[in-house]
């Protein structure tokens, strides 16, 4: 540890206690991890990299460095905070620092509970000093940025030193500082995986773990067992058979040097099939990850186990090494899912994993074997032997696709659909919230929520990010999540397409696919809170499999619209509305060019969705227009040219991209501004039950007449 621990402090200070500011460690050649609130003792400069900062080695060797990112980022024009907020963690970029000797970072996402010792310099006994202390991890809070501890903490100084898990040879965090009595608060190293949510971050994380996984390759090959991490991994954890320190070594080079995943969600689609094929049971996650590089999925698959007793007896055979089984077919899915995107540089790098891969498979079951060899040869058949190709048969950017992979799971699509449930107003006036993703088979798994709400006019903002977060866990590549709404009734109107993910301020670059609207890039659709409350009704079913099924056709939301407008004298009642609406045909799609959450346009929505329909089409816009007529002329005409349900969605999409640019829109698609879509399947099973309520009937509900 001692050879990997820098000292942080004021240009030209050597070892001036008044200078000091804190730890930091190499976690590649050239690399520091520290803390944030450290290096933001400098003052702005510093902290945005336009000055330097001496960083002293174990060899009390000073050399500069500049700090390359912040997390948060420090407020743009902001003084730094007195009080840094998680997740406090800094990167800086040492010079001539290529010979450093680097600690080995965790590739875990359970990293509680466990035995640790915390390193760093410190002046706790007076003088500025080396000192390390020791305890137990042992919880954490939901966001993953906070990791806490008890024990022997040091305290001043030895912010920003590692935090190591004695029991594997890891470091799991960083210190951040010391609470009451023994207690203590580090920062994990996972909640680095926040640099990947824009570009540039993202290319520096996959620099940082490349540059890592490399120089931990090469340090045991040069030294084998005697100082370095893998030989220290291999005498604590004991055990020779599964998926061993030494192949962990291997393997993270290898994947390193391929192109690394663009979301969370393009790991965890291959890990939640590896773990259903292994386990030969439906997979069900206790709780959704985050992981943003290849060698995370890897700590995924065998954080369950992690070298204990895993040899899984077979009636008749030698025992399974569940835990190599596991990676070893991870391992070539991610093979298959690089092949696919056929970038040159991957070539050399995929061939190297594919061969590894089949000397690795040598000893497992026959149809793990046979797994394997198929993902690294798209299905090829030309080799009996899966354990053993021909010479010079080696894996194609060509043979090797994944749409072998997505086969098996059907069409090619997203990880998950994304679900928002907003609750009605209880008491107050704040809407509480639940934000999930539905998988495969129901699967559901909440990823975060508010019980207290917030204001309606809050919902957009304290919505932006936890949704931009459960898009990335479930987009696959080219396949997007669709975003699916759970509303009350009088929320219907909200323009929830024209959303957002960027924060308020930012460049509004329209042509930059993040920034662009939601419903301009991905699939978003309304669905019914109160219909939650009871189960579903025959007619409710009919409409669904109706419109699924085609051929659509429109029907007015209210009988008066497009001929008479708005303002008719004698609208339609509702149980007139009610009475119609049961004689449609089952494919028909309600359409209005209007708002549905008040007024007459409520009241005629109820009746279509008392009588069962599914599929509404609608205009949220709640300002002056004269063009019903054209509205619902262009809107019979879109559902008839859509044929079914699914069809709408493309439709809907583009349109919404040709009537968005306010200084040119889409003279021919003016019609559809503000365009709403309900599609409400009646045996969705994800949803949560409804609330409690407050005794007496809600505002605003009321009956149909049957």
């Amino acid at each position: 540890m001692r050879r990997s621990v820098v000292r942080i402090s004021a240009p030209g200070a050597g070892r001036d206690d008044d200078r000091f500011w804190g730890s930091g460690f190499f976690v590649a050649p050239g690399w520091v991890l520290t803390c944030a609130h450290v290096v933001a003792n400098g003052g702005d400069g510093v902290l945005r990299g336009g000055a330097a900062l001496d960083v002293t080695d174990w060899r009390e060797r000073t050399l500069a460095g500049r700090v390359v990112l912040a997390l948060p980022p420090p407020r743009p024009g902001g003084a730094p905070p007195g009080r840094w907020p998680l997740p406090d963690l800094a990167l800086v970029e040492v010079e001539g620092a290529a010979d450093a000797e680097c600690l080995w970072l965790s590739d875990r996402s359970a990293v509680v509970p466990a035995p640790v010792a915390l390193y760093g310099w410190s002046r706790e006994f007076g003088e500025l000093g080396w000192r390390y202390g020791t305890g137990m991890a042992t919880g954490g809070d939901s966001s993953g940025s906070a990791m806490l501890m008890r024990g022997e903490i040091p305290v001043a100084g030895c912010s920003g030193g590692p935090v190591l898990d004695t029991g594997r040879g890891a470091v799991i965090g960083v210190s951040k500082g010391r609470g009451e009595g023994t207690a203590g608060l580090a920062v994990p190293v996972t909640a680095l995986r926040a640099l990947a949510n824009e570009r540039p971050g993202r290319e520096r994380l996959h620099a940082l773990v490349r540059a890592h996984d490399r120089y931990h390759l090469r340090h045991y090959r040069t030294i084998g067992s005697g100082r370095s991490w893998t030989g220290l991994q291999r005498q604590l954890r004991g055990t020779t058979g599964g998926f061993t320190p030494v192949l962990r070594t291997q393997l993270f080079a290898r994947l390193a040097e391929l192109t690394q995943p663009a979301g969370p969600g393009e790991v965890m689609s291959l890990v939640d099939e590896v773990k259903t094929r292994v386990l030969q049971d439906p997979y069900q996650p206790g709780v959704e990850h985050d992981p943003r590089t290849w060698r995370e999925g890897v700590g995924l698959l065998y954080d369950l186990r992690d070298g204990a007793a895993d040899r899984a007896e077979r009636p008749g055979g030698p025992p399974r090494d569940l835990e190599l089984e596991a990676v070893l077919l991870y391992a070539a899915r991610v093979a298959a899912a690089v092949s696919r995107l056929g970038h040159p540089a991957d070539e050399k790098p995929l061939g190297g994993l594919a061969d590894w891969l089949v000397i690795q498979a040598d000893e497992l079951q026959e149809a793990v074997r046979k797994d394997i060899h198929r993902l690294l040869h798209g299905g090829s058949e030309r080799s009996a032997e899966p354990g053993r190709r021909p010479p010079g048969d080696k894996v194609s950017l060509h043979k090797v696709r994944l749409g072998a992979v997505a086969s098996e799971r059907g069409t090619g699509r997203a990880r998950a659909d994304v679900l928002v449930e907003i609750d009605p107003l209880m008491y107050g006036d704040r809407y509480p919230w639940r934000i999930k993703l539905l998988g495969e088979n129901n699967r559901v798994t909440p990823l975060c929520d508010d019980a207290r709400g917030v204001p309606r006019a809050a919902l957009r903002e304290a919505l932006r990010e936890p949704l931009a977060e459960a898009l990335r866990q479930s987009d696959v590549g080219e396949h997007l999540a669709a975003l699916q709404l759970v509303l009350p009734r009088e929320l219907f109107d909200e323009p929830v397409a024209s959303w957002r993910l960027t924060p308020p301020g930012a460049a509004d670059d329209s042509l930059d696919p993040h920034a662009l609207p939601l419903g301009q890039r991905r699939v978003v659709v309304v669905r019914d809170r109160r219909r939650r409350d009871h189960p579903a009704f025959p007619e409710w079913h009919t409409r669904w499999r109706g419109a699924g099924r085609g051929p659509l056709t429109a029907v007015p939301l209210r009988r008066e619209v497009p001929v008479p407008g708005h303002g008719a004298r004698r609208p339609e009642s509702r149980a007139a509305a009610y009475a119609r609406f049961l004689e449609a045909d089952p494919s028909a799609v309600p359409v209005y060019c209007g708002p549905v959450a008040h007024g007459p346009g409520a009241t005629a929505l109820e009746a279509a969705l008392a009588a069962g329909h599914a599929v509404v089409i609608w205009r949220c816009c709640t300002g002056e227009h004269d063009d019903c007529e054209e509205f619902h002329e262009q809107a019979a005409r879109l559902v008839c040219e859509a044929t079914t349900a699914e069809g709408l969605h493309r439709r809907l999409r583009s349109l919404r991209i040709r009537c968005a640019d306010p200084d040119a829109p889409d003279e021919d698609a003016r019609w559809a501004r503000s365009i709403a879509l309900l599609m409400d399947a009646p045996e969705d099973p994800a949803l949560s039950p409804p609330p409690l309520a407050a005794p007496g009937p809600r505002p605003g509900e009321g009956g149909v007449p049957v």
